[in-house]
């Protein structure tokens, strides 16, 4: 088999690329190059076992020149992250969600018919929680008076008590909260479109907070675990906002590639998108994330500042049972032993400032 790897030079849709060679398939790795993500203009030295091919994924022609040596499609391509501010909107719907339709529109034209997308955890926006008296209820949006006095919990919006985190399953309500989450929402919409009107198939991987080997640093646009091994790097204390107590799901890199694979391997329903949590299953707050990264590290404590970004939402942690049910994926490298291994991991370049 013959795949499409785009972003194929990035921190995930590299170590896809890997993987799948080691497989016995062939990768074929397409990507930009964003400034934004890439440090230099030339592609990482990690990419040279494989075909590499630097394009625009708005490139029409180039996408159909590629799309007809392959029999499939793991995209990875994206503008991620916060990001700077709303001015950034262009850009985010231009990569993520233009780049997509031309994408699709490409497979369709050359009768490629098997896709699998990185989507992410963004789309639930706020997780899920459940009331004592209410049971399973939407949170109430935090109040920005609530935030700045140290009141972070999410409330129930019938009775305002605290509301409990909740492991969140793929049909809960999609809900983004930023740009960047509002695009991934589009591209699985452009996505679940495509597959009812060819009948191609799509899985839909919604991966949770991933770390590891090759993640971008010193760069708005990275994940927190690359923001606090910067900081560590320079000897500076890791900045955790809120109460260093909201929870996420935090998977290795490994692990993500190997759930691609899978994806790859296993027949989705036809006419269909199907979506899959890709996650630990095993919650860690951003805190401890902080304390143990610097521990590894061998730096100085964090330091909880309160506060919060507009967009930041306060737990997302994943149900893990459909990717077991469907694709047979268990994450499998613990939470100590992928910190520990981290924390002297080979970054990408600098992003220059």
């Amino acid at each position: 088999m013959r795949v499409l790897v785009t972003g194929g030079a990035g921190f995930i849709g590299s170590h896809i690329a890997d993987l799948v060679a080691e497989s016995g398939c062939e990768p074929v790795l397409l990507d930009g190059l964003l400034p934004t993500a890439h440090g230099g203009s030339s592609p990482p030295g990690y990419t040279a076992p494989h075909r590499f091919v630097r394009g625009d994924l708005a490139d029409h022609a180039l996408l159909r020149e590629l799309l007809g040596e392959v029999d499939a499609v793991c995209h990875q391509s994206a503008m991620v992250g916060h990001g700077v501010d709303q001015s950034d909107t262009p850009a985010y719907v231009l990569h993520n969600d233009f780049g997509t339709a031309v994408l699709l529109a490409a497979m369709y034209e050359t009768g490629v018919s098997k896709l699998v997308l990185a989507s992410s955890m963004v789309v639930y926006g706020e997780g899920r929680y459940s009331c004592e008296e209410h049971g399973i209820v939407p949170p109430s949006p935090r109040r920005r008076s609530d935030v700045d006095s140290g009141d972070f919990e999410p409330r129930c919006p019938r009775c305002a008590a605290p509301l409990r985190p909740r492991l969140v399953p793929e049909d809960a309500p999609l809900t983004p909260r930023s740009t960047y989450a509002a695009t991934k929402l589009a591209q699985e919409h452009l996505a679940a479109a495509w597959a009812r009107q060819t009948g191609g198939s799509v899985w839909a991987l919604r991966y949770h907070n991933v770390y590891g080997p090759r993640m971008p640093q010193n760069t708005p646009y990275a994940g927190v675990a690359s923001l606090f091994r910067s900081a560590l790097r320079e000897g500076v204390a890791p900045t955790v906002l809120e109460d260093g107590r909201q929870r996420r799901d935090f998977v290795h890199v490994r692990d993500v590639a190997r759930a691609n694979l899978l994806a790859l391997r296993t027949e989705a329903s036809p006419g269909e998108l199907t979506p899959v949590n890709v996650c630990s299953g095993v919650p860690h707050t951003v805190g401890e994330l902080a304390t143990t990264l610097a521990s590894a590290c061998g730096g100085p404590a964090p330091r909880v500042v309160g506060g919060a970004r507009p967009a930041d939402v306060r737990h997302v942690v994943a149900d893990p049972a459909r990717a077991s049910e469907l694709l047979g994926f268990t994450a499998t490298v613990g939470f100590e032993d992928g910190i520990a291994e981290f924390a002297t991991a080979s970054l990408r370049d600098p992003v220059p400032g």
